[in-house]
């Protein structure tokens, strides 16, 4: 049997660039990803060369069993740029009470049947449909669900209702799939081409809309297409092109207030050995020449949003509601950052909490430009 990596000299890493890329152009073709629109609530006008920008954060605290905390001030916080304090400029806290209005977010839970075996998916919707029902009217946030197939996309109307949800969710059809996993590194590749793209269209969709948003994407996300051997085979073009799609859609869920969040099961994946390999790519990327697939995993979108990764149980419904628990009470901040040396230049983002016990989650980091 052939190695993997002489399997890999065989495969055109430059065309699954171009590929992917060409999936995301709306007839800008010298872009790998469309220009993210500004958000409501964003400046519509680029600051002149030189200028500070705003960089809004949405942060949720935690008490040490992992419970939302609420009713903190803004000296209870201390925001980091490249572990620098920078002074905060704006401060919101909100939190969901009974009787309150409701609050400005939303949530899209993904089902992804592009990416799950067929066994998983059918487990994975019995326990969504069990989860909405048993919420009924009381689901703690607007929410809609989105069906994603190797065919489309298709999402509901938002709503309170779990039962319309579960409704909704039992309308839309997984289908009959024409790739599947023993296609090999070509399915995979062709896995990682429907559903960057489906997930950039996704957040395109929301960023649009006021407020916060929460994603919540259940399956075992898009291979990774990186390892031993695939490194080498990555040409220095397709990696500038690669940090491009990183940085872009890094601003593109900044900007439109989206975090994402991913929900699986223990041994979904291909190997148990890769249950957690996307840890290896959890690091920021600083520049092209370490940009590699692993960096766009969902997984590693999703911490470097501020959201969770929940693989470790198999009651996908508690996993959705500890996803959803982000949004009963969360804190907004923002700081006026100071114009970049260079192009796409990494600041890393850290909040400290005064509070002894309690620990601050947000986005990891930002892309700030001259």
């Amino acid at each position: 049997m052939k190695s993997l990596g002489r399997k890999l000299l065989r495969v055109p890493v430059c065309l699954l660039v171009l590929v992917v890329g060409a999936a995301w152009i709306r007839g800008e073709p010298q872009s790998a990803l469309p220009a993210p629109a500004t958000p409501a609530g964003e400046r519509a006008a680029a600051p002149a060369p030189g200028a500070y920008r705003q960089i809004m954060l949405d942060v949720v605290v935690t008490d040490h069993s992992g419970k939302p905390v609420a009713g903190l001030q803004q000296q209870d916080f201390t925001i980091l740029d490249d572990k620098r304090p920078r002074t905060i400029s704006s401060f919101s806290a909100l939190a969901k009470t009974r009787g309150s209005e409701d609050l400005p977010e939303q949530a899209v839970l993904v089902v992804d049947a592009v990416n799950t075996p067929f066994d998983a998916i059918a487990f994975q919707r019995e326990q969504l449909d069990r989860f909405l029902r048993q919420l009924g009217s009381e689901l703690p946030l607007p929410m809609s669900v989105s069906v994603l197939t190797d065919k489309s996309a298709s999402q509901s109307a938002a709503s309170r209702d779990g039962n319309t949800l579960a409704n909704s969710l039992d309308a839309a059809q997984s289908g009959l799939r024409i790739i599947n996993r023993a296609q090999g590194f070509y399915g995979a590749q062709e896995r990682f081409q429907i559903s960057l793209p489906a997930l950039n269209r996704l957040v395109e969709g929301v960023a649009m809309q006021p407020g916060r948003k929460l994603v919540i994407w259940v399956g075992p996300g898009w291979p990774l297409l990186s390892g031993p051997g695939m490194e080498m085979m990555i040409a220095r073009k397709d990696q500038a092109q690669i940090f491009d799609t990183i940085v872009k859609l890094s601003d593109l869920l900044r900007q439109g207030r989206v975090t994402l969040y991913n929900v699986d099961q223990p041994g979904v994946r291909e190997s148990m050995s890769r249950e957690f390999y996307y840890e290896s790519f959890l690091k920021a990327v600083s520049s092209a020449n370490k940009a590699q697939f692993g960096n766009l995993a969902i997984q590693v979108l999703a911490v470097q949003s501020g959201g969770l990764v929940l693989n470790r149980s198999n009651d996908v419904g508690s996993s959705v509601a500890a996803c959803l628990a982000d949004g009963q009470a969360f804190y907004t901040l923002a700081f006026e950052a100071p114009a970049a040396n260079a192009p796409n230049e990494y600041h890393s983002l850290q909040v400290k909490m005064k509070k002894h016990g309690l620990t601050a989650r947000t986005r990891t980091g930002y892309y700030a430009q001259p």
